[in-house]
């Protein structure tokens, strides 16, 4: 009897033990669905692609339509502005219309844009387990002051941004400039710099990059846009998709291209898929 009384207890104390450890680990995710739950800010910094509209139909950058493509965890707040490089947008009235010697824009002054100013800022801005979207590189392309911005100080400029992010605990993601529509023959082309520089500087800082420009095409020809009459403001396919300069968006465009963004979030399985919809 005292044999299988005490195997009763030993029994007993395993089975304790087993339901201890159970409710241990069972604690020990709670935190962390509540860290797959927690507020997050996406930070949106870019050019007019991107940017929110200021009126009328066109245009529509696909920033403005990120938002929707998220659960209410996520708020998404773009800095977008359009006509700006990445200079321009850093360092915004400082920015002169001449070139030094080094073929850069020279800067009047080092001090950095309100915009990105609020973004540092240690209380209200950036914050660990936030993140930083940055795409630039099409008004980089200028020959001219101050929106031309050479290879190395675009790819430098977007190092430090992604630095930036990662110093605060943010988590950037840089993206290649998405394409305009050109047509070569019934196939959509590529046509955007800076792609090089864009990989190099996620190269730099481990931050993932977004090849947009590749994925913008791809979506072109799966919609079979070329060759087309260059009906960019009508009712049709690509009036329906761009604006009637072939390079911004109206609403139903950027609402794709934000999903091609929403899809390689997915597709690179980026802590942010979690909270798509």
């Amino acid at each position: 009897m005292i044999a299988l009384s005490s195997l009763g207890v030993s029994a007993a104390s395993a089975a304790d033990r087993v339901a201890t450890n159970c409710a241990g680990a069972s604690r020990a995710q709670v935190p962390a669905a509540r860290a797959i739950a927690a507020p997050v800010t996406v930070w949106l910094a870019g050019d007019s692609t991107m940017a929110n509209p200021s009126s009328g139909r066109c245009p529509v950058g696909w920033g403005s339509q990120f938002d929707a493509l998220f659960n209410s965890d996520v708020t998404v707040r773009n800095q977008a502005v359009g006509g700006r490089s990445i200079q321009t947008w850093l360092y915004e009235g400082n920015v002169s219309s001449t070139k030094g010697t080094d073929g850069e824009c020279r800067l009047t002054s080092a001090t950095y844009s309100s915009r990105w100013q609020a973004m540092l800022n240690s209380s209200t801005g950036m914050k660990a387990g936030d993140y930083l979207f940055i795409q630039f590189g099409i008004n980089d392309s200028s020959s001219t002051c101050p929106r031309h911005v050479g290879p190395a100080r675009y790819r430098q400029l977007m190092t430090m941004m992604a630095q930036a992010a990662l110093a605060r605990g943010a988590h950037p993601v840089l993206l290649t400039p998405v394409a305009a529509i050109t047509c070569s023959g019934s196939t959509a082309t590529k046509n955007r710099g800076f792609v090089n520089e864009t990989f190099a500087a996620g190269s730099a800082t481990r931050a993932p990059v977004i090849d947009l420009q590749t994925l913008s095409v791809s979506l072109y020809n799966s919609l079979r846009f070329c060759p087309n009459n260059g009906d960019y403001g009508g009712s049709g396919p690509l009036g329906t998709f761009f604006c009637n300069d072939h390079t911004h968006f109206d609403t139903y465009g950027a609402q794709r291209v934000a999903g091609l963004v929403a899809g390689d979030v997915r597709r690179q399985n980026l802590p942010l898929a979690a909270y798509l919809t």
